[in-house]
């Protein structure tokens, strides 16, 4: 019996390690693109552990959902040029993915497409349609569209990544703070629908003007991520060519290997929830002196609130204490914010954070609030509510010293009277006996 049990929890703890450590993935592949020519990128992939499995756009087998559940934890839309996909794949399908927590890596073109149009919601502005990155620097054999990226320093990205090669569209991004941008375009490169310069003086006139309608300069965006509420990722990437094994194997105008394997197996991590991934494993709070949660505060209490944080190992496939956050904060709310302080890591404690201060001397429903959003981390989140009472009729002080003035009023008061009512009584009945005395 004792060896069957132990069978039984050996196969379950390896069925856990199994889901935790493996992860599906749907390939849209358009059929134009031969899967062989991105074997470094689909082949980091499954050697991570993930399942690859491969479709084409108008392919009505292995269904993104079923019944409006995902059947994939990611999704690859490796697609720019196709511009009709099976009724599964819609621009609004795609969204919900992401409220589903289904990550999303989708590779744009300088054509019009539909995905075109995802981007647009995405708060990501595309120039118009057939004009291309177009760079004529450095100086090189290849056409001026294949262009030699640097890559800019990055949390998302390894330090000291080489440029990377990138052939597509360039775009520019919106407002929303969501936004993650990941590589940009270099500073002398422009978009434009001929490789010559016969478009030059048009680019002239645009930055006369202040940059009215001029798509061009490092403002431009060639990889950009997005990160839901829900913490769900998604990255849109100017061309497909970046993750093909001719681009990873092509030398640089500098000499030496370019950077696209290491560049897109960080973007794939990130996407894909590897890295920067965060959460709040548990929070508690208490009064100075006690260890457990009061069912509620009383004003001017000293209280103490802790914070517990972790992060992804992806190597390890486990959450590990992450203290490496210095600007967390937490709020005391009621409707406003009656307190805001740091909440700094506890040395010695890895993981953990913690603040002390006292209560506002105002009664009501109150609430522990964190909210930490940076660009490329998890989002972290947490509420809970108490309420803060005032003292019971047995728990004020005795005496106020700040009342001491009035305390001394009203005391030099009643002595005042009492010794005035004294002599006043007393003067007045050895007069009267005096004056009798004599009329006698």
């Amino acid at each position: 019996m004792r060896l069957l049990s132990s069978a039984l929890l050996t196969l379950l703890a390896l069925t856990k390690l199994s889901f935790a450590s493996s992860s599906s993935v749907l390939v849209v592949l358009d059929p134009s693109l031969n899967r062989e020519d991105y074997s470094i990128f689909f082949g980091g992939l499954e050697g991570r552990g993930y399942n690859l499995t491969f479709r084409a756009p108008k392919d009505a087998s292995h269904a993104i959902t079923d019944y409006g559940v995902p059947n994939y934890d990611h999704v690859i839309l490796f697609a720019p040029d196709t511009k009709s996909y099976a009724q599964d794949i819609t621009p609004q399908s795609l969204v919900g993915l992401l409220s589903e927590n289904t990550n999303l890596l989708i590779a744009l073109s300088p054509k019009q497409t539909p995905l075109t149009s995802l981007a647009a919601e995405f708060s990501l502005i595309l120039p118009p349609p057939e004009t291309p990155l177009i760079s004529h620097h450095p100086a090189r054999s290849e056409p001026p569209t294949t262009i030699p990226v640097p890559v800019s320093s990055s949390p998302i990205l390894t330090p000291g990544t080489p440029p990377i090669w990138f052939t597509g569209a360039s775009h520019a991004l919106g407002s929303t703070p969501m936004l993650v941008p990941i590589l940009r375009a270099p500073a002398e490169s422009f978009a434009a629908d001929s490789t010559s310069d016969a478009d030059s003086d048009a680019l002239v006139t645009a930055s006369e003007k202040g940059g009215e309608g001029l798509w061009a300069g490092s403002q431009m965006g060639l990889v950009t991520g997005f990160q839901t509420n829900v913490n769900s990722r998604v990255v849109f990437a100017g061309g497909v060519k970046m993750f093909s094994d001719e681009y990873a194997r092509k030398e640089l105008p500098s000499g030496g290997l370019p950077g696209n394997t290491l560049f897109v197996t960080d973007v794939a991590a990130w996407v894909f929830q590897e890295k920067m991934k965060l959460r709040i494993d548990a929070v508690d709070h208490h009064r100075v002196g006690e260890s457990g949660a009061p069912e509620k505060y009383t004003t001017n209490d000293e209280i103490v609130y802790t914070a517990h944080i972790s992060a992804y190992d992806s190597e390890t496939s486990t959450w590990k204490p992450y203290s490496a956050i210095d600007d967390l904060q937490l709020e005391f709310t009621m409707l406003d914010p009656h307190i805001r302080t740091s909440l700094p890591p506890v040395p010695g404690s890895p993981g953990t954070y913690q603040v002390q201060f006292r209560a506002p001397d105002r009664h009501g429903v109150f609430k522990f609030v964190l909210n930490w959003k940076r660009k490329g981390y998890s989002y972290l989140e947490s509420s809970t509510t108490v309420p803060v009472v005032p003292p019971r009729h047995d728990q004020y002080p005795r005496f106020l010293s700040a009342a001491w003035p009035y305390y001394t009023g009203a005391i030099s008061t009643s002595v005042g009277f009492f010794l005035f009512s004294t002599l006043w009584l007393a003067g007045d009945v050895k007069g009267e006996r005096k004056k009798g005395s004599k009329a006698e």
